[in-house]
């Protein structure tokens, strides 16, 4: 088969990734699912006339010399891709994604409702957490759209590469491809302030001076909206700290408490019809929150985001109690999926058996004003400031 036929069946699957290996044949992952497109392997030299034929003259050079490549190419009438290139065993490989053009409704992904709230927020860091391929680009592109749709305000995305493709609706949306639109994230980072933006994506949060600049946007009255790799939100609290240095550590941690808006963490789990069902950690700013986080006592939050559903706040194993519950997973993919097996197996042996699991004694706290600095942990009623 050609790349066209192969980039159709991708398409008419809806598979989110295309393997093309020497040695093995054409694969796609369907709902998580590795599935071979055809029987035969690919015959050594077959991937490298395939790489070859998406490259211009530029490329082809560059990949000779240096043997990584990222591009992203359209093919008419199917859809847009993006594609990594790279030598194994002396042969070309190559891993394409498809970029959706369509992005889906918040609500079809079953994010929370909270979460729109958030994402409507006048200034702040937002961060989503997760693996690759746990569907956290997808979920973001799915509030980026719905603030697109009901603010008017100009948002930038800063990506490597461009995923999904927003439409100017309310909002004017540029987006911006490394490698493409500008020469690297530090070029654009740089730059962004002077584009007049009310909204910053930025594609990946991977090292300091990053995320120096996430938080220096969140400082100067913009929203910054950005991802990280992380199985959690205390994992993420714990990197975004090691990316600095121990003597800049309280003031990163002031910082924080001074912007954070929110984490959202997101894991997919498989389903008893056999599709795959998002567990949606939610982490909020709320006072007490900011709070833990600028004394740097991060193994504490946890468990005040286990007291606080009320507000919108869930953990990992919360967000799979309830799935359990709903019947959209088995006992056994919730307890695989766990951060604590033994605490989720109680909750739902207790829940089953008629006891109430759940401690309320936060059911008074609420997310601070988004445009004021965290106060000290209270009782009062605070709500989601509307912006």
């Amino acid at each position: 088969m050609e790349l066209k036929d192969y980039l159709k069946i991708m398409i008419m699957k809806d598979a989110s990734d295309l393997y093309l290996t020497t040695g093995a044949p054409a694969s796609a992952k369907i709902q998580g699912q590795l599935i071979p497109l055809e029987k035969v392997p690919l015959p050594p030299g077959r991937v490298d006339e395939i790489a070859f034929s998406v490259m211009n003259e530029e490329q082809r050079q560059e990949f000779k010399n240096r043997p990584e490549m990222n591009l992203a190419i359209s093919e008419p009438g199917v859809g847009r891709f993006r594609v990594n290139i790279f030598k194994q065993r002396n042969q070309a490989g190559m891993v394409i994604r498809s970029i959706k053009m369509d992005i889906p409704h918040w609500e079809d992904l079953g994010l929370p409702s909270i979460l729109t709230k958030l994402v409507m927020q006048k200034r702040g860091l937002i961060l989503f957490v997760g693996g690759t391929g746990s569907g956290k680009s997808t979920s973001l592109a799915a509030l980026i759209d719905y603030r697109n749709a009901n603010s008017a305000g100009h948002i930038i995305t800063i990506e490597d590469p461009i995923e999904f493709v927003h439409k100017h609706k309310k909002s004017i949306v540029n987006q911006r491809e490394v490698g493409v639109d500008t020469m690297s994230f530090e070029d654009a980072l740089k730059n962004t302030l002077r584009q007049a933006p009310d909204v910053i994506l930025i594609g990946e949060i991977r090292d300091q001076e990053t995320m120096e600049h996430a938080l220096a946007f969140a400082e100067t009255g913009h929203l910054a909206i950005s991802t990280l790799h992380a199985n959690n939100a205390n994992q993420a609290l714990d990197r975004i700290i090691n990316f600095f240095p121990e003597e800049r550590h309280n003031q990163l941690l002031l910082d924080l408490s001074l912007n954070i808006r929110g984490f959202i963490s997101q894991r997919l789990i498989p389903t008893v019809d056999n599709k795959r069902a998002a567990a949606i950690e939610v982490l909020l700013g709320t006072p007490m929150i900011c709070d833990l986080i600028l004394k740097g006592e991060i193994s504490e939050i946890k468990e005040i985001m286990a007291k606080s559903e009320n507000i919108g706040m869930r953990t990992f194993d919360g967000a799979l109690y309830h799935l359990y519950k709903e019947g959209r997973i088995t006992l056994d993919e919730a307890l695989r999926n766990a951060d604590s097996p033994n605490n989720l197996r109680l909750r739902i042996s207790l829940e089953e058996k008629g006891g109430d699991v759940l401690d309320d004694s936060s059911s008074g706290l609420s997310l601070a004003d988004s445009d004021a600095p965290p106060a000290p942990p209270s009782p009062g009623g605070l709500s989601l400031a509307d912006d």
